[in-house]
This record gives C-alpha cells, structure tokens and sequence, in this order.
C-alpha cells in the first residue's frame, strides 16, 4: 500500500476517537497509531490523548517516544511527534525524568537549503516545563543550559519554565541572560519572568532598558515599557509616565501608554484620560488606543468616550467604535 493511503487511514480512524477518546475501540486505534512509523499520525495520535486525560496509554506514549528517538531525522522529520508525546505526558504528570531529559538535550539538525537547521527546540522546551512540574532537583543547570542554547524559541521557553517554577534560585539566571543581551522577543520573557519571581528587586535592572537609548526607536525599551505594565506594579507607573514625558519617539511614545494601560491602576487610567481631555492631539490618540483594552468594560468605555466628546475633536470620533 502506497505510503500516503495508508497515512490517510490512520487519519481517518482517527475522527471516531476525537468523538469518543474513551471508548473501547479508540483505544485500539490510538495503540496502532502510536506504534506505526507514521510521524505526523502519531503526533495527533498523542495530542488527542493528552487532552481526552488517557493515563492508560503512558506506556504507549514512552515506547512511542523511544521509537521517534531512534534514526530521529527519518523517523520524526520535524520532531513533531516527539514534541506532542512530551507535551502529552506533560499534561498527563509524568513522573520520570529520563524522558524529559533526553528531550531538554535532544538536538535534531535536519537538511535545509544551504546547511542544516535544529527542529528540536520546542521540544527542549516542553521537557524542560515537564522537568519544572515534577520538581526534577537538578532543573535549574538543565535550564541555566537552555537559556543558553543557540536558538531563540528554546531562551524563551527556559525562561518562561524558569517563571513557572516559582523559585527564586532562578532570578540570577535571568539577570545574568538579560545583561549578556539577546533578541528582544527573548528578552522579553526574561523581564515578564523577572517581574514575577522578583518584582521590586527587577524593577530598576528594567528600568535601566528604558532610560538608554531613549533617543531613538529601541525594540527592547519597548519591551522593557510592556513586561512592566503587565506587571500592574504600582511603582511601574511613574517610571513609565516619566519615560514618556522624556522620550521624543512618537512610536516609544506611544507604546508607554499602552503599557501604562496595561496596569490597570486608578491613578494610570486617570492619567491616560486627562491626555484625551487636555493633552496634544497625537497624544489624545494614542490614549485612546490605548484605553481601547477596556472598550468591552462599558463603565470605564463611557468615561473615555465622554472625555473624548467633550473635547469636540472630530478625528477622535473614528478611535471610539468598536
């Protein structure tokens, strides 16, 4: 039988299982389907475990596993397989670390036009919170490691673990990988993780990413200006209105307010609204922009769109339907 008829067949039993994931004869499909040779069949096989809660089939899952760790690049292109069975024992709470250690190392450099590319680094990821969830006593060398590796979604999924653990051995980790510099995605999830295990502390390390080069149009600035909205830090708000009042960036400007949106603070929505009411006109804007997180909130979306008229300004108008 040609090989895409029989991927098709087990895609197809899979439709009855998605319709009842318990039943007996879902089972005996997802069992056939995990021990097939067919990667892409095997990945939604485990996914559809994990979320239909089948602590039955572990054992299926692990041999499944083993088997995709073998010849990886033929077996597993892509590494899809071996990222959903992760994070399929992941949800499940499985307890062994081995697996999740053999996938926090794994490393699957596949053919590319002109080299080769590592496809595995969503699944270090998924190990390394699979590592995190069962309180692995060595988990913070295996995510000092992946904050290191080479690629980008790999940092931010070590960081997001390191935040997820909650323990604050890791803050140094994320000072140390916020200070050696990075992307500013990566970055990013650095300072949110920082903001969460160590908030007061990790303030002025972020502030200092928003008072350099406040000049000129700065990515980090603007992630740094967002980790701490999001943080809804009531000392985060005078450090953003400053932030704004100094910088000449019309673009940096405008991601202040936004993030002293994100606070959701008396005192920051107050703020934002005097802009509608009084400020420069591209700044009224931008405040609405920013206010427009709460057009669902009809008490706080009233309030805006009042102050707003009552500036009898036409160009606001448009910024107010939603």
């Amino acid at each position: 039988m040609a090989k895409s008829r029989k991927l098709e067949q087990l895609l197809a039993q899979l439709e009855p299982v998605r319709r009842d994931p318990h039943a007996p004869e879902s089972t005996i499909a997802l069992q056939q389907i995990l021990a097939s040779k067919y990667s892409i069949a095997v990945a939604q096989a485990a996914k559809l475990i994990g979320e239909a809660e089948r602590y039955d089939l572990i054992p299926d899952l692990v041999a499944a596993f083993d088997r995709c760790m073998t010849k990886p690049v033929e077996t597993d292109p892509g590494c899809t397989a071996k990222l959903k069975i992760a994070d399929a024992l992941y949800r499940l709470e499985y307890s062994n670390e081995d697996l999740f250690l053999r996938g926090i190392r794994h490393i699957q450099q596949e053919p590319i036009w002109g080299g080769s590319d590592d496809t595995a680094a969503a699944l270090r990821g998924t190990c390394a919170l699979g590592l995190v969830r069962m309180n692995y006593p060595q988990v913070m060398s295996e995510l000092a490691d992946l904050l290191a590796d080479p690629k980008p979604d790999a940092r931010i999924a070590a960081a997001r673990a390191i935040a997820y653990s909650g323990d604050p051995s890791g803050v140094p980790l994320l000072r140390l990988r916020v200070q050696v510099g990075d992307t500013a995605p990566v970055l990013s999830e650095c300072f949110l993780s920082l903001l969460q295990l160590s908030p007061q502390a990790s303030l002025p390390l972020i502030k200092s990413f928003l008072t350099s080069n406040r000049d000129q149009l700065n990515e980090v600035a603007e992630v740094a200006a967002l980790a701490l909205g999001e943080s809804r830090l009531p000392e985060a708000f005078p450090v953003l209105r400053n932030w704004w009042q100094r910088t000449k960036i019309a673009e940096l400007r405008s991601t202040a307010l936004t993030a002293i949106a994100l606070l959701r603070q008396d005192d920051a929505i107050a703020f934002l609204l005097e802009l509608i009411g009084t400020g420069e006109l591209l700044d009224a804007k931008n405040a609405i922009t920013a206010l427009s997180i709460y057009h669902q909130d009809p008490d706080l979306w009233r309030r805006v769109c009042d102050t707003a008229s009552q500036r009898k300004e036409p160009s606001l108008l448009p910024l107010l339907r939603f």
